[in-house]
């Protein structure tokens, strides 16, 4: 409980690792002996200001998720499973409706995203009570070129103006709803959950976050891994010259 606000997260875990190459779910694979999954879960556990976690998973594995992961690495925090959609944006509004009445604010996180700060997450939950709205992310590092149909440059933005969004993205419960009932009304697919907030007219507050917030392409550098002996590759994980 922040104060007197009841804060909840909604974690999607429901995707697979298309970019990885894998043919398993990107949330299971390991680092360290441990799923990503549950290293993710790990830091909204431990974050004091966090009353409830829903997990949103692919239907098929509600059950290995609720044994493997939950169970068996003993999150008290996570009240409910529930299973995914069709697109992202389903599976992120099935965790909406599975949410605590009495939720305040909540915050949705990419389950693939194991290394968010839990500061990181205390400074969104401050970001809505400030702002409204909030996500966490960091500038481009890389020139961005905007480019036409025939794939031509058009112009190129100034890279100081341009951020990269991570998760989690946090709101006040009442802005997020509103912003996922427009969606569905006029069959809008957003690129994530505060496109459709800034949809309804409501400025989103960019708040620094870390590089080391990224999903699967940073999972895969072995700088990340403590172990050696355990070596994330495309396919899997390497464990001293065996692929598992």
């Amino acid at each position: 409980m922040y104060g007197k606000y009841f804060v909840s997260v909604i974690v999607a875990a429901a995707g697979m690792s298309n970019r990885m190459g894998s043919k398993i779910n990107k949330q299971f694979i390991a680092i360290g002996n441990k799923p990503i999954l549950a290293h993710t879960l790990e830091r909204f556990e431990k974050c004091k200001y966090i009353d409830e976690i829903i997990v949103v998973s692919k239907e098929e594995e509600v059950e290995y998720c609720r044994k493997e992961i939950i169970k068996k690495y003993g999150f008290k925090k996570v009240t409910n499973i529930v299973r995914g959609g069709k697109e992202r944006q389903d599976s992120v509004y099935n965790g909406i409706l599975a949410l605590n009445e009495g939720t305040d604010i909540v915050l949705t996180h990419d389950g693939a995203r194991p290394f968010v700060k839990i500061e990181s997450i205390e400074a969104g939950i401050r970001g809505v009570i400030e702002h409204g709205a909030c996500v966490i992310g960091v500038p481009v590092k890389d020139t961005i070129k905007v480019i036409d149909t025939s794939n031509v440059v058009h112009h190129t933005p100034k890279r100081d103006l341009l951020w990269a969004a991570q998760t989690p993205q946090c709101f006040w419960i009442d802005l997020l709803k509103k912003g996922y009932e427009m969606a569905s009304e006029e069959g809008i697919i957003g690129t994530d959950d505060s496109s459709l907030v800034e949809k309804i007219g409501h400025p989103i507050k960019m708040i620094m976050g870390s590089y080391d917030n990224t999903p699967e392409d940073l999972i895969i550098a072995d700088s990340f891994i403590k172990d050696k002996d355990t070596i994330p590759t495309r396919d899997g994980i390497f464990y001293k010259g065996v692929i598992k």
